[in-house]
């Protein structure tokens, strides 16, 4: 999927809302350049309280978003039962830090032909992480992309610790391509655009921003660490400044039948 001279983008809000903001948003990071739009239909929250994602409705919001701008669609598949439905309105088929280690759920989107981004369990060693990605890969589906999304430590002023280490070491231990999550990495909306830069000089083969049209007022509490569209398109100009000294550029997929121009 992603070809070593190239260097992908993937940009959404944490959370499918409503169909307006949605649109709005998948607009706005494709005007900026995002190669893919990512939102979750399906949120596993820690606190059963918070908002947990709005489901079969936010699959069908997904589905009108990609006929509208042809934007190829990233979101979260949680359960087995739901893959083949997730599938259905997805290009790419997202695996959270907390199913890393979902055997069963690793297997079954093993089966589709789907690109799967797995994204690193919170302590996962390099190791762990790799084997979680055999599971999918021995099941037949060889488009398997790794997410570093920042491991738990004892530093509490970011929401997790980056670890840009794991771009260079995957790519010795692997053929797969890295990407990083500089959203989840941080949780401070301050330190994406740095550290997503730094991802790139890392080596990563991409990046999975989270991006919000006014992310003060987004439905989840990652508003915080997500970027407005200003500050994306900001990144995605230092981006294609950054990208040419390490020998990339920035990947682009011809967009499906769109309804409208964008």
């Amino acid at each position: 999927m992603i070809r070593a001279d190239q260097f992908i983008v993937i940009a959404g809000p944490c959370a499918v809302e409503t169909y307006e903001t949605t649109l709005a948003c998948a607009k706005g990071v494709q005007r900026a350049g995002a190669t893919l739009f990512r939102a979750g239909a399906y949120k596993p929250r820690t606190n059963p309280k918070s908002f947990q994602g709005l489901g079969e409705e936010g699959l069908e919001i997904l589905e009108a978003v990609r006929r509208e701008t042809g934007l190829r669609i990233v979101t979260e598949v949680m359960e087995t039962r739901l893959v083949e439905r997730v599938a259905a309105s997805a290009d790419v088929l997202q695996i959270g830090t907390r199913n890393m280690s979902n055997f069963a759920l690793l297997k079954e989107v093993g089966k589709t032909r789907h690109p799967v981004i797995l994204k690193r369990g919170m302590a996962a060693t390099l190791d762990e992480f790799l084997q979680a990605a055999e599971y999918i890969l021995q099941e037949g589906n060889e488009n398997v992309i790794l997410c570093e999304r920042g491991i738990r430590t004892f530093e509490t002023y970011t929401r997790n610790t980056l670890d840009l280490s794991a771009v260079p070491a995957l790519k010795e231990l692997s053929s797969l391509p890295v990407i990083v999550d500089p959203s989840h990495g941080t949780g401070r909306r301050s330190l994406v655009p740095p550290m997503a830069l730094a991802g790139i000089a890392a080596g990563a083969d991409g990046l999975l921003v989270e991006v919000h049209p006014d992310p003060d007022n987004s439905w989840t509490s990652d508003g915080k660490q997500s970027l407005d569209l200003p500050g994306f398109e900001r990144l995605m100009a230092d981006a294609k400044r950054l990208l040419p000294l390490f020998g990339k550029s920035l990947g682009t997929l011809e967009p499906l039948n769109a309804t409208s121009a964008v």
